[in-house]
């Protein structure tokens, strides 16, 4: 106990100090616990269910895979990302933030603005332990936000799936078809639309990352390549990045 009050000072600016605290530890390893648990229940639960819908086991093992190739790159940014704000909120913090929302944006924003209230810079003059303690309480509320409109949502939503359920097969069968699709299609539309916002630069990585995905989609529709389908997204990926780091040294803003 010693140890602890003697690391946490409100005033003072060593703000590893006070990230790396035992509890923080605790509840970080508690939260990678529940993700491991749900992750177990999904894959038995997935095998389980794959029968009624016409999954053979091949079918279940390509779907995993393709999930775990698609998240390698998304993983890496986050990961990136995370390894440069340890200093601000701590490997604690981070782990439990970025690694758990993997929306770095929002949360720096949300750490900038809880630390610009009280007249501190985030991660620079006047971040304090006390201004980090607020940081950390406002951006895990923030994120709280997001967990209650899921679970407000998420019962509304199922009703919506029911009624159409309910309806003819044939009516069902489309609308089911129609609205995924059509919630994948807003969903990334708004995000390339905000990286073509960004400049030239992002707009080149944006058209490089969609022009290899379409070639790869396209050999992996002529030549019958099944495993090209799964692995072309990690390849627009890399793609993207290596012409991300050339026009960054060409200059191109």
């Amino acid at each position: 106990m010693s140890d602890v009050a003697a690391t946490l000072d409100p005033g003072s600016t060593d703000i590893l100090g006070a990230a790396n605290q035992p509890i923080l530890w605790i509840c970080a390893v508690a939260v990678f616990a529940v993700i491991a648990l749900q992750t177990v229940i999904y894959f038995f639960a997935v095998r389980r269910a794959a029968p009624a819908v016409g999954m053979s086991e091949t079918d279940v093992k390509t779907s995993f895979r393709s999930g775990a190739i698609a998240a390698i790159g998304p993983s890496l940014a986050v990961a990136l990302i995370a390894i440069t704000l340890i200093s601000v909120f701590g490997t604690p913090g981070v782990l439990t933030r970025i690694g758990l929302i993997g929306s770095a944006a929002f949360e720096v924003a949300a750490a900038g603005i809880a630390s610009g209230t009280q007249g501190a810079e985030l991660g620079g003059a006047g971040y304090t332990q006390a201004v980090f303690a607020t940081v950390l309480l406002c951006i895990a509320l923030a994120g709280a936000g997001w967990m209650l409109v899921t679970l407000i949502a998420t019962p509304l939503l199922k009703r919506g799936n029911r009624k159409l359920e309910s309806g003819t097969s044939a009516r069902a069968s489309a609308a089911m078809a129609i609205i995924p699709t059509a919630a994948l299609f807003g969903a990334f539309g708004t995000f390339g639309i905000q990286q073509f916002q960004r400049g030239l630069a992002a707009t080149i990585v944006v058209l490089a990352s969609g022009a290899t995905m379409g070639v790869c989609l396209w050999i992996a529709k002529a030549t019958g390549a099944s495993w090209l389908r799964e692995w072309a997204l990690g390849i627009s990926l890399v793609v993207g990045i290596t012409v991300g780091v050339l026009v960054s040294k060409a200059g191109i803003a």
